[in-house]
C-alpha cells in the first residue's frame, strides 16, 4: 500500500499516526503541494486534490478517516479500532465530529495564521479569527467536557478517535490555536504528543 501525504498536513498526519502505532506497513510518497505537476497529478487520484490518498494495487481511496478505518481492517492485531460493534460506533461517532466540526473549526485559525501568508494570500482577517476562536471555544467545550475523568476519547485504551482529535492540534502554537484554557484537553493531548508515532511525525517548522 502507497500513501501519498504532506508531513505539514493534519489530515495526512492522523493517517501516518495510525499507521506507525499499528505498525501497518506503508510506502510513503511526499507530495509538494506547491507543484503544479505534483497537483496535477494528486488530481488523478483525489479529483478533490488533497492529501492524504491511500492506493493498495488498484484501489484508490481518499478521506482521511475512511483511510485510518481501512488501515485498521487490513492490520492483523490492532487495537485502535476493535470489532466490538457498539465501541466502534463511538469510535466513529468521533471521527465524524472530527471531521465535521472540531478541525474544521481550528482550521480557520490555522488558515489565517500560517497557510494565507506562506500561500501568499495576505494578512490574517481579524473577523475570521473571531468566527474560528466562536466556534473553537463551542466545540473545544464540548470535547473538554466528555475527557473529564478519562484518559482517552473512547473508553480506557487509545483509539483512532484520538489521532483524530489530535492531528490537527499539531498546529496550536505556530497558529496561536485559543485552546490553552481546556486542561483536560492539554493533558489528553500531552499524553498523545508522548506517543512514538508522534514524535515520529512531528513536522520541521
Amino acid at each position: 500500500m502507497r500513501l501519498y501525504h504532506h508531513p505539514a498536513s493534519s489530515n495526512s498526519r492522523r493517517v501516518m499516526l495510525a499507521a506507525l502505532h499499528m505498525g501497518t506497513p506503508l510506502e510513503v510518497t511526499e507530495v509538494n503541494l506547491m507543484s503544479p505537476e505534483d497537483r496535477r497529478r494528486l488530481e488523478t487520484l483525489n479529483p478533490n486534490s488533497m492529501v492524504p490518498v491511500l492506493q493498495d494495487s488498484d484501489f484508490i481511496l481518499w478521506e482521511s478517516c475512511a483511510i485510518m478505518q481501512y488501515l485498521a481492517d487490513r492490520t492483523h492485531g490492532q487495537t485502535l479500532y476493535p470489532d466490538n460493534v457498539v465501541v466502534r460506533a463511538d469510535i466513529n461517532r468521533w471521527l465524524l465530529w472530527a471531521c465535521q466540526h472540531f478541525s474544521p473549526a481550528l482550521a480557520i485559525i490555522v488558515w489565517e495564521n500560517i497557510w494565507k501568508g506562506i500561500t501568499g494570500n495576505g494578512l490574517p482577517d481579524q473577523a475570521e479569527l473571531d468566527r474560528g476562536a466562536r466556534l473553537v471555544a463551542r466545540f473545544g467545550a464540548v470535547l473538554e467536557q466528555h475527557l473529564a475523568g478519562r484518559d482517552w476519547v473512547v473508553g480506557e485504551k487509545l483509539s483512532l478517535a484520538d489521532f483524530a482529535l489530535a492531528a490537527p492540534l499539531m498546529y496550536a502554537e505556530q497558529a496561536k490555536l485559543p485552546v490553552t484554557q481546556y486542561p483536560k484537553m492539554m493533558a489528553w493531548l500531552g499524553r498523545i504528543q508522548q506517543l512514538d508515532a508522534w514524535r515520529q511525525t512531528e513536522p520541521v517548522w
